[in-house]
């Protein structure tokens, strides 16, 4: 059984407590969630939650039929990073000071592809979307000129191949007029 990346796609309705009863499911089993994101979908009034783990195959298909018992769960998926075409983003606020002390800071915001989003005269703030190991990798390189803040986000994903939620609804909207 060997782990790997998976990124579990949750459509549902957007009701209270379901985000509770997700987590519940992964908390029961000891499962670490990696990253997690939620937004609406392509879909008027349907959310998706974006859930990254780290298990095996048989563990993951366990889990999203469990996730799919769920009142409020209209359908789960899993996939691969092959599968998927995804991107985390992340913001890191830095002392001013460097951007125009240190013109190193310039370079390695130039070649990371990261912008800055604003400047005053305490900080800036740099915004890089990317893979997690790029992010990690610009924060670890602003750490000397006085990273103030850094956060990153979930990660987003979607699919390579046709999901098919939107049939899913249909027929099930069909069924119920």
């Amino acid at each position: 059984m060997e782990n790997k990346i998976y990124t579990i796609s949750v459509y549902t309705e957007n009701n209270v407590g379901l985000l509770n009863r997700i987590s519940a499911i992964f908390l029961k089993r000891h499962i670490n969630i990696e990253s997690f994101s939620t937004s609406e979908s392509e879909i008027q009034n349907v959310f998706r939650f974006v859930i990254v783990v780290h298990m095996s195959t048989e563990k993951v298909i366990k889990i999203v039929k469990q996730i799919e018992k769920q009142i409020d769960v209209i359908k789960a998926y899993y996939h691969t990073d092959e599968e998927t075409i995804f991107q985390e983003n992340a913001l890191y606020k830095v002392k001013s000071s460097a951007l125009f002390e240190e013109r190193q800071i310039q370079n390695i915001i130039k070649e990371s592809h990261a912008n800055i989003v604003t400047v005053s005269p305490e900080f800036f703030v740099i915004e890089k979307t990317g893979f997690r190991d790029e992010t990690e990798k610009l924060r670890k390189d602003l750490a000397p000129f006085g990273l103030l803040q850094f956060v990153r986000s979930g990660r987003i994903s979607v699919t390579k191949a046709k999901m098919g939620i939107s049939e899913i609804l249909n027929t099930f909207k069909n069924t119920n007029t």
